[in-house]
């Protein structure tokens, strides 16, 4: 079942319409499932997922590392969120034992709970308000918890490959490593690695540890 999020109205965005025409042909346009599933089982020591986590993957689109991650983190709980709701609709048809949130994560809305990771794979660059959105995803972390954002490629390659696509994506953008602190520190986050190779880009944060000194 796929709940929908209550959220404030939002302005419209042209990106949704681009991935609900594109989710019925998906799983056969982008790269092989199984191909991607088990490159990210050669990552799997630098992600941190252990069973019994709770997971929260923004921007699941169809599911393809869904079940993947619900296997990793079993007997933990995963939830999958995206604003598409057909690229929901095909991430339904694969009866998945996890729970499908129809949500925008650049909207302030209820807090979905308290995670231990949330996971943005091949997601961040089209968040349409990227500095709004990292506010959204560190409402959703446990104290401990980490945000991990996750690309099978660098930065320069994802955003080379964005610029050859129609509009409305053509002009989304992974920052690269030099912009990230601050835009965690505005977050409440910090920077805890990165990653940013032709092959991989793989950014971990969790929240600010408070001080004296600082609100953070």
């Amino acid at each position: 079942m796929i709940i929908k999020t209550g959220q404030a109205d939002a302005p419209p965005d042209p990106r949704l319409a681009y991935f609900d025409d594109l989710a019925p042909v998906w799983n056969a346009e982008c790269s092989s499932p199984a191909t991607t599933r088990a490159r990210l089982a050669t990552l799997d020591g630098e992600l941190g997922l252990a069973p019994g986590m709770e997971v929260l993957e923004v921007g699941c689109g169809t599911g393809q590392i869904t079940g993947w991650l619900a296997a990793r983190v079993h007997p933990g709980r995963v939830v999958a969120a995206d604003f598409s709701p057909a690229m929901l609709a095909e991430a339904g048809r694969r009866g998945l034992r996890v729970e499908f949130r129809q949500l925008d994560i650049c909207v302030e809305g209820p807090v979905l709970g308290a995670f231990d990771l949330v996971l943005c794979f091949h997601a961040f660059p089209h968040f349409r308000d990227q500095p709004a959105a990292l506010r959204q995803l560190a409402r959703h972390l446990k104290p401990t918890g980490g945000l991990t954002i996750l690309h099978l490629a660098g930065s320069a390659q994802i955003n080379a490959f964005h610029a050859g696509l129609r509009e409305p994506v053509c002009r989304d953008r992974l920052p690269g490593a030099d912009a990230w602190p601050a835009l965690l520190h505005a977050a409440g986050l910090e920077l805890t690695s990165l990653t940013d190779r032709a092959d991989l880009f793989l950014l971990r944060a969790r929240p600010a540890r408070r001080t004296a000194e600082s609100p953070w």
